[in-house]
């Protein structure tokens, strides 16, 4: 397929999102529910609406595949990409699926345990109208090889499992990283609101979920953890409540300071990486002091939400960190860079 094939199918598949769900998506989506409880209906079409937004509009695959050097020309798949995808929230690895089929290569894709039924039906409804697409696409539940290249998501753990098994192939590893919000204590109701959507979406499980707070000293709460209140329905959710439930009696059982609103646990504290229910919050005196002491931990740290920018940490409004553009690649790492000049140079 040529670019502009490939750019073609996948539009079509946006379109195909667009329109009314069929029988087969409902299946997936119930299966994906069954397989996983927090795969949510609600959590599933978010997903799929922001990956149609986003990622599958034509004219900004154009608009992005412009800044690349790709051949419009290529026919069959160059090389061979194994995909490791993680199961945190809904196809959460479709942006990386975008960038390798884009650059004219194969994805050999392996799914993760809690997420194995969306991607497949996916895949099979663009190649039912664009066959040949099928040859750009390998979905396993087992052993990738053989492969040219690795693009793996995971914990910190399972990272350096990676690192050790796939460090002789040219790789991107991606571990464990959060967002951070940095506030001002101006926020008006409607700002809030929407840092609600930055922290409870996908109950909090993304790498670009909000889990850490910048607050002014003297930070008034209230207001806060009323806006927060509106999203009070996460608890309605088995496995939240039950998380929400154990981080309750640990902070109690521990002493530790908390403020709580029936959804989230607020507790002073140093981290990024909150527990499921929670969200960590810092003091500050001086917003260049933030930029600065963020800066040393860059690497744990995937956005910020903040009226400003925050040094070099790509920096969102509030309620979009969890709506990338395509150009907005995990960890800072440009994957189509990867995939369309460094792989070529280093193969």
């Amino acid at each position: 397929m040529t670019l502009s094939e490939r750019i073609e199918a996948l539009a079509y598949l946006g379109q195909y999102l667009a329109d009314a769900p069929d029988e087969n998506l409902f299946v997936a989506m119930r299966r994906s529910e069954a397989a996983n409880g927090w795969f949510t209906p609600a959590n599933i079409q978010n997903a799929l609406e922001a990956i149609r937004d986003a990622f599958l509009d034509q004219s900004k695959l154009i608009a992005w595949s412009n800044h690349y050097n790709i051949d419009n020309q290529s026919i069959t798949p160059s090389k061979i990409v194994g995909l490791v995808l993680a199961g945190n929230i809904p196809l959460v690895g479709f942006h990386d699926i975008v960038c390798v089929f884009m650059a004219g290569h194969k994805a050999k894709v392996k799914l993760s345990e809690k997420d194995k039924y969306l991607l497949p039906h996916l895949l099979r409804v663009m190649a039912e109208k664009y066959p040949a697409s099928a040859a750009y696409f390998e979905t396993t539940e087992g052993f990738l090889q053989p492969f040219d290249a690795v693009i793996a998501t995971g914990s910190n753990n399972s990272a350096r499992y990676f690192e050790s098994y796939f460090g002789k192939y040219p790789n991107i590893i991606r571990k464990n990283r959060n967002a951070i919000a940095v506030l001002t204590g101006f926020e008006t109701e409607d700002e809030l609101q929407a840092l609600g959507k930055d922290v409870f979406q996908y109950y909090g499980l993304g790498c670009r979920n909000v889990s850490k707070l910048y607050l002014p000293r003297d930070y008034d709460f209230v207001p806060l953890l009323t806006a927060l209140h509106e999203y009070n329905g996460v608890v309605m959710n088995h496995k939240y409540k039950n998380n929400f439930d154990h981080n309750y009696s640990l902070l109690i059982l521990n002493r530790v300071d908390y403020k709580a609103n029936g959804c989230i646990l607020m507790s002073e504290n140093q981290g990024i990486a909150s527990p499921i229910a929670c969200l960590y919050y810092e003091y500050y005196d001086d917003l260049k002091i933030v930029a600065s002491q963020l800066a040393t931990r860059q690497d744990v740290i995937q956005l910020a939400i903040s009226k400003q920018k925050i040094g070099n940490i790509p920096t969102f409004d509030f309620g979009a960190a969890q709506a990338p553009t395509l150009s907005d690649y995990a960890d800072g790492v440009d994957v189509m860079d990867f995939l369309t000049h460094q792989l070529h140079k280093i193969l």
